[in-house]
């Protein structure tokens, strides 16, 4: 029944039979964590052959570099033959980096900040202000990097196929202080929509009034599919060059969720100007990154093929999960009438909207119940939710039966919450 056509008694009665549901779930002392979206150690195993691969005393890459000394600034040439379908670029038109795709976006803005970008007259950090366009919800670490370095973010809303892109150019085309929007285009964090082509062509068709404006277009999930029918992303570095843009984008991918989190490989895809002209700052940080890394996973993979496959026993141990928190919010949220989420068919979150002004109470009962979830407003810029009422669930890390625990807890404290605000109001 929806709550909303509940008499004051009835919502009365079903609180109290929630409460001593919440109180049992206390009482069990639960410890589960679905704060981050990591994956879980059956996930790892699967890479853990590359960790005891043999080199058999042949550490040459495909151009005769000797991958344990110095040299290659900007990844081997198999390691960019492998991770360039990824981003959908030329050979020429990327870097592949250390373990992070997040520290070359850091890298990239504060090379920004100091030097400049090609196209531009000085240096962002000589404008009076620097502001970033952040469509919210989505990711806490882009905002992080933003408020860190003094950046001023405004919030851009979704619509059903991306960032509401009537906001976007009417900003872009009106302030040269904005420098950048951050996206997360395929299965975003934490929404799991995927940009549709009409979003994508209006990107790289924008007109900045900035002439140093760049799109920061994080495809961290893009072969990280849930499903058989999964969504397809419009090339967008190809629609950029169709609009004489193409020093407009700055692209990002890695290995983290593929191979290891913490011992991956990431890559930044551009325009060759774009490309030439951050090796050139990264010729100051590094003679380098782990080569050695890059040819395992080149030997582990084999090819690009090789990756998608691998990401195949990726779905079949995390699909089910994801089953787990659709199946639960259907059955204990949906017939109430009390909540609103996105089925996606890819990525690593599960994005929930509830009743304004409960986010942060459904996040303290769960954690009171043993469940710790994302924060309550981390999802927005400056953590400040203006509505407070969007959570991120993030399904991967725990085992099947640690999560349908932490989802009937999760769908407790919403029922919970939104009476208590219901009976408030």
């Amino acid at each position: 029944m929806d709550y909303r056509k509940l008499s004051m008694d009835q919502l009365e009665k079903m609180k109290a039979d929630l409460v001593r549901e919440h109180e049992n779930y206390k009482a069990q002392g639960l410890k589960l964590n679905m704060a981050r979206g990591k994956p879980a150690p059956d996930q790892l195993k699967l890479s853990e052959g590359m960790l005891t691969y043999d080199f058999g005393g042949d550490f040459s890459a495909s151009d005769g570099t000797d991958c344990r000394n110095y040299g290659v600034l900007d990844g081997i040439p198999e390691a960019k033959e492998l991770l360039r379908p990824m981003l959908g670029v030329a050979m020429d038109e990327i870097i592949v980096g250390g373990n992070s795709s997040l520290q070359l976006m850091y890298d990239t803005i504060m090379t920004a900040l100091h030097f400049g970008v090609p196209g531009g007259r000085k240096p962002w950090g000589k404008y009076d202000k620097v502001k970033f366009l952040c469509p919210a919800p989505g990711y806490d670490r882009h905002f992080a990097i933003c408020q860190s370095l003094g950046i001023e973010m405004i919030t851009v809303p979704y619509n059903s196929d991306g960032p509401d892109m009537d906001m976007v150019e009417k900003l872009v085309s009106e302030d040269e202080e904005i420098k950048g929007i951050w996206c997360v285009p395929m299965y975003s964090n934490p929404t799991g929509i995927t940009y549709s082509d009409k979003v994508v062509k209006r990107f790289a068709a924008l007109k900045p009034k900035a002439d140093d404006f760049r799109i920061y277009w994080d495809n961290a999930y893009c072969i990280h599919h849930l499903t058989d029918d999964h969504d397809v992303l419009l090339n967008i570095l190809d629609e950029c060059k169709k609009n004489g843009n193409e020093n407009m984008v700055l692209m990002f991918a890695s290995t983290s969720k593929v191979s290891f989190p913490g011992a991956g490989i990431a890559c930044i895809g551009a325009s060759k100007e774009n490309i030439d002209f951050i090796k050139s700052k990264m010729t100051y940080q590094t003679i380098g990154f782990d080569k050695l890394n890059q040819l395992r996973h080149v030997r582990f993979f084999k090819n690009f093929d090789g990756m998608v496959k691998h990401m195949e026993l990726h779905r079949a141990l995390i699909a089910p999960k994801f089953d787990i928190v659709i199946n639960t919010l259907n059955k204990e949220i949906g017939p109430h009438a009390i909540g609103g989420w996105h089925t996606p068919k890819g990525g690593y979150f599960v994005s929930f909207t509830g009743f304004d002004g409960t986010a942060k109470r459904i996040v303290q009962l769960c954690k009171e119940a043993g469940v710790v979830l994302t924060g309550a407003g981390a999802t927005y810029p400056y953590g400040n939710d203006p509505y407070d009422n969007n959570i991120r669930i993030a399904p991967t890390f725990p085992t099947t039966d640690e999560l349908q625990k932490a989802m009937d807890i999760f769908c407790n404290s919403v029922q919970l919450a939104t009476i208590e605000k219901l009976l408030a109001i």
